[in-house]
């Protein structure tokens, strides 16, 4: 079902209803989502990218208005994760949407595949997964939750296997799903691996959320045609791209080599993000509501997207 149409108080945000693609639209539901979302780890992280305190009352309620005015706009993707923060920006996300119908939203939450167990990490076991979903929905205020992301950077081939197998984490969220706890399932990787593969591949998982942006383009390349993006493609899975202004590596990148340089990059940057024809939904932190109009306004400026696939080409036209 489609979401429902507010008043905005810009009239242009109106394009900020996503992405047409079918594969999408039907793994949702074909309910349409925002071609931004509302990312949670700087709602949540203490001190991520910039000095950020999620328990003071001032940063707090910072978020909390920014989440808010994403609605009012049309922003109706929110992503979040208990380990942002401990719950933190899980809570935060509940405060800020709270009262607003279910079928208004479409919220996104990830569990953590992996614990400290004495000087290592092991996967933890279906039960630890079922109960961090039970916290996730006291936190956000929600009786289900849109989608389910498996929380994670890099997973090895034991791992992939450890999840997937009979009684693992991917058996507990299915389990959620079927009592009506989850709609949708998902991973979030940071990696090009056998491991991103296998998660393709299996047919378990509705949506990936991978690391793509102008730095690290590894997952669409459009002159070869190659990359996770066009494998998601093919099998049906939904893209939420994160990180898509870097996370402040460029920006940082841009004061070493010229520190002078004064101008504002952050438009550019989501715009090479909005421009892949394989991104559904492109992740933006926000922590002020004049944050979420300066990003919806430069998503609404179709003007600003570009061809990659022109950017890629190597040959020259000739004179």
């Amino acid at each position: 079902m489609d979401i429902v149409e507010r008043e905005c108080e810009v009239e242009a945000l109106k394009n900020c209803y996503a992405s047409d693609r079918s594969e999408f639209v039907a793994v949702y539901d074909r309910r349409k989502v925002s071609k931004i979302g509302f990312g949670g780890a700087t709602a949540g992280i203490p001190n991520y990218v910039h000095a950020f305190d999620p328990h003071k009352e001032e940063d707090r309620r910072g978020v909390v208005e920014a989440i808010k005015e994403a609605y009012k706009l049309g922003i109706n993707y929110f992503d979040t994760a208990e380990a942002y923060g401990e719950g933190a920006s899980e809570s935060i996300f509940g405060e800020g949407l709270d009262g607003i119908p279910s079928e208004e939203l479409f919220i996104a939450s990830k569990v953590a595949h992996t614990k400290d167990e004495g000087d290592k990490k092991v996967i933890r076991s279906g039960a630890e997964v079922r109960q961090s979903i039970e916290n996730s929905l006291k936190r956000l205020r929600r009786d289900y939750i849109d989608l389910i992301q498996i929380h994670g950077t890099y997973y090895s081939e034991d791992m992939v296997a450890a999840i997937l197998e009979k009684g693992g984490i991917a058996e507990a969220i299915e389990k959620a799903k079927e009592e009506g706890l989850v709609r949708h399932i998902g991973f979030s990787i940071e990696s090009q691996n056998v491991g991103l593969d296998r998660f393709l591949e299996c047919g378990r998982f509705d949506v990936m959320q991978i690391q793509y942006n102008l730095l690290f383009q590894h997952p669409y390349d459009p002159y070869f045609k190659i990359g996770s993006l066009y494998k998601a493609s093919e099998y049906g899975i939904g893209v939420a791209a994160m990180r898509t202004v870097t996370s402040g590596i460029f920006q940082k990148w841009i004061k070493l080599v010229n520190p002078e340089n004064t101008f504002d990059y952050n438009p550019a940057l989501v715009q090479f993000v909005l421009s892949c024809p394989c991104v559904d939904v492109a992740l933006l932190g926000m922590r002020s509501a004049a944050r979420v109009r300066q990003n919806v306004e430069i998503c609404n400026d179709l003007s600003g997207r570009i061809s990659i696939h022109d950017l890629h080409y190597r040959i020259a036209p000739p004179e």
